[in-house]
């Protein structure tokens, strides 16, 4: 996988965001977002997974605890999902681990809860996405 799939996947994946987010605006409540999101993914020809559970590994041991990303498109890129007032620090790290516990290289934060889609879109990168 090179970083030119990565791209153009997320770029698909943006533009579908918009979308959403042009039909809806802002103020519903996250799981509206998801539900509307992954019609318009399939509706690409896309592959998602909706709450995909990752267990946790700790020290080389799975442990009895799991997390479940929001979204996962075309088994590559994480989809996290919010609709808050702010995307906190917090937000981006949870992504961030999300990535790296399901040995994931891209990551998008997604805010619908913002005036213009694109001020609620964060990038994160596990590692080297040509790598």
């Amino acid at each position: 996988m090179n970083e030119l799939v990565y791209n153009r996947l997320s770029s698909k994946i943006i533009s579908a965001c918009i979308e959403v987010h042009r039909e809806l605006g802002p103020g519903l409540l996250e799981s509206v977002y998801e539900e509307c999101l992954i019609h318009e993914l399939r509706s690409m020809g896309l592959y998602v997974e909706r709450q995909v559970e990752i267990p946790v590994i700790y020290k080389g041991r799975e442990t009895t605890k799991t997390f479940f990303m929001d979204l996962l498109v075309e088994d590559i890129i994480v989809l996290e999902l919010k609709a808050v007032e702010n995307l906190l620090p917090i937000h981006e790290v949870q992504t961030v681990t999300y990535l790296r516990l399901a040995d994931k290289k891209l990551g998008l934060l997604i805010n619908f809860n913002v005036p213009q889609m694109r001020q609620g879109i964060r990038r994160k990168i596990n590692g080297n996405l040509n790598g």
